[in-house]
């Protein structure tokens, strides 16, 4: 029997595995989707921090598709008030990296498979027993499954999530797509606040990634003009920094909310990424914290593994303790409620055209702009998180 055992096989609950690994510690990964489930077309925003983790684990070599970002031009439209960031004024080769979700599943999945990790497809979860030294998984088909530890990082999927202590319903819809831009982006992102919301360009190989948040009976409409009318609108809600916009691939929509479920656990049952906490992307901060919280969470494991020899006691009954899931819990409430603060945050003062707001935003903005020690520590606030 595993030490711990993982619900979700995506990049959380994989990069949890592998750092358990290391740390010498069994786990067993169980799926919902089938083995040969089609690839998400999604498109990530990986910090740095995001990416030294990957590089810990070894897997980051084996991505060869991901667009480093050197800059980021921050704007607002209408209004006076930018800021500019760049990976050589924070020291670190790149602020963040644009990659497919698929690409990073798939080297993710191949890594599993390298290090003999146990990964079952096609395990629906139904219920999550909790106990005092054995959480129990109860699939559909009708198995059970035990371990010291149980680790939810399904994303929320499942049918056992529980409310979020906190939620917030934006009524807005994100509009995702590529584009080309007539001027080379030259590994520069932008991050431009509207009153219907924020537009993100994102470089993605020769293109950029789209990201345009608007009201979500504007979203729909949006998503579903033709080309030409679709580049149109784009320029005027955007503007000319990357010159006329060329062409556009498929466009996709999804809902944008906040749920925090929290970081608390007990009776051997953790939650982890966005089955413990979803977030608005701007800013692109959701992913890379739910990264943070598996490798934390492994690290954590770790040492209590460690500790637990070191006195002679028995490693596998300390792992998933409510000691351990205490320590974990207050371990990472700086940097999730962190993030989840300047998130909201953003969206809800920059998502309106209130003059006075308005002014605040520019004079903000100047302030990021003229005072480099506020520049650095906003920049590494959103690679390394708390501990930046």
């Amino acid at each position: 029997m595993s030490a711990v055992l993982i619900v979700g096989a995506g990049p959380v609950g994989a990069v949890c595995a592998l750092a358990l690994q290391q740390q010498g510690i069994a786990a067993q990964v169980v799926e919902a989707q089938a083995e040969d489930a089609r690839a998400d077309t999604r498109t990530l925003a990986l910090s740095h921090g995001a990416r030294l983790i990957l590089d810990r684990l070894g897997v980051w070599d084996r991505l060869e598709d991901a667009t480093p970002i050197t800059r980021i031009h921050i704007s607002q439209r209408g209004a006076f008030g930018v800021a500019r960031l760049s990976a050589d004024e924070v020291k670190v080769p790149a602020l963040g990296y644009v990659l497919p979700y698929a690409a990073l599943t798939a080297a993710l999945k191949q890594a599993l498979a390298d290090a003999a990790i146990a990964v079952d497809y096609g395990v629906v979860v139904e219920r999550i027993e909790p106990g005092t030294e054995m959480a129990r998984l109860h699939a559909a088909d009708g198995s059970v499954h035990a371990a010291p530890l149980v680790v939810v990082a399904d994303g929320g999927r499942g049918e056992a999530a529980p409310k979020p202590k906190f939620e917030r319903d934006y009524d807005q819809m994100a509009v995702v797509c590529e584009v080309q831009t007539e001027l080379p982006h030259a590994n520069q992102a932008y991050e431009r606040f509207t009153p219907e919301g924020p537009a993100a360009l994102l470089p993605k190989g020769d293109r950029y990634a789209l990201v345009w948040t608007a009201r979500r009976e504007d979203a729909e409409r949006i998503a579903q003009l033709p080309d030409a009318e679709f580049l149109v609108a784009l320029a005027r809600h955007f503007g000319g920094r990357q010159g006329r916009f060329l062409s556009a691939g498929p466009r996709k929509t999804f809902p944008l909310k906040l749920a925090w479920t929290g970081s608390e656990a007990a009776d051997r049952v953790v939650r982890i990424g966005n089955a413990a906490q979803t977030l608005h992307p701007v800013a692109g901060q959701g992913f890379n914290i739910g990264l943070r919280d598996a490798w934390e969470l492994a690290s954590l494991c770790g040492d209590t593994q460690n500790e637990s020899i070191q006195r002679g006691g028995t490693p596998a009954s300390e792992i998933g303790s409510a000691a351990m899931l205490a320590a974990y819990a207050r371990g990472r409430r700086a940097d999730v409620l962190g993030g989840v603060g300047f998130t909201d945050f953003l969206v809800r003062v920059f998502s309106n055209d209130i003059a006075p707001l308005r002014h605040a935003r520019g004079l903000g903005l100047l302030a990021l702009e003229v005072f480099p020690p506020l520049k650095t520590f906003v920049a590494r606030r959103m690679i390394f998180g708390a501990r930046g």
